[in-house]
């Protein structure tokens, strides 16, 4: 029988050895994370808050792309770790088709360096992450194995610019998938209308699902803060939610 998906991804990161890491106490200081957060973004409604001359959905973009891989709790964690473009040659293609940057000023390079710089050294101090190649990789990896589209088709949840879906509708179809902590962000629009955005999905170090961000945390503590400054705001459950279609040639209104 053929190995499934997940199993792939698994034999994938036992051959980086992700799981590794010692009990230095150097390595507590700087590495000291437990969860991450795997952040798919949705390009209809991305371009929603943007004004027209500023965001775009390349001709190739049809389904969900990377916003990023972030450690919890941590950001900047090193400013000395250089990223050139010759260190993703071997990823172009992939990374233009599946990570592409939506905003005109920001080429998608721009948008991977700055990825890199923020959250990717911070997770280059597990063995097997520790170059921004091996990062780049373990997403795309990530991003071939959580088909949010796929599962949403499924499920009969297909972008509409008529037809609203609750978000217990979206999250009892993703839950499964992507484990009970995944969080469904949304935007409003100038009309008030709640769009589907992001996705997060918690991973604990080795890349599993199901990492708790509050376990150990002293009940004092503010919450992981990535949780919450990233763009976007939890789905409301009490409001209609629209998924939106991509619209290449005006993204910014995808439905007129």
């Amino acid at each position: 029988m053929a190995p499934s998906g997940l199993h792939l991804l698994a034999i994938f990161m036992v051959g980086l050895s992700l799981a590794h890491w010692t009990e230095n106490p150097e390595e507590k200081k700087f590495c000291s994370w437990k969860c991450l957060l795997f952040v798919l973004q949705w390009p209809g409604s991305f371009c929603v808050s943007f004004d027209p001359s500023e965001c775009r959905v390349p001709s190739n973009i049809s389904d969900w792309t990377i916003h990023g891989l972030w450690p919890l709790k941590e950001g900047m964690c090193c400013s000395c770790w250089h990223i050139f473009h010759s260190d993703l040659k071997e990823l172009d293609s992939q990374l233009d088709q599946l990570w592409p940057s939506l905003l005109k000023k920001k080429s998608s390079f721009d948008f991977w360096r700055n990825e890199w710089r923020k959250h990717g050294v911070c997770a280059a101090c597990v063995e097997g992450w520790n170059s921004p190649q091996r990062y780049f990789q373990i997403i795309l990896k990530l991003r071939a194995h959580y088909d949010i589209q796929g599962s949403l088709d499924s499920a009969g949840i297909k972008p509409s610019c008529n037809h609203t879906y609750e978000h217990d509708q979206i999250y009892g179809v993703l839950a499964p998938v992507l484990g009970d902590h995944v969080v469904i962000q949304c935007m409003q629009d100038d009309k008030g209308r709640e769009l589907l955005m992001q996705v997060k999905i918690l991973l604990s170090r080795n890349l599993t699902l199901g990492c708790d961000p509050h376990q150990d945390q002293d009940p004092k503590a503010h919450p992981p803060r990535l949780l919450i400054t990233s763009p976007g705001h939890p789905c409301p459950k009490d409001a209609p939610l629209f998924y939106l279609p991509i619209n290449h040639d005006h993204p910014h209104s995808p439905c007129g």
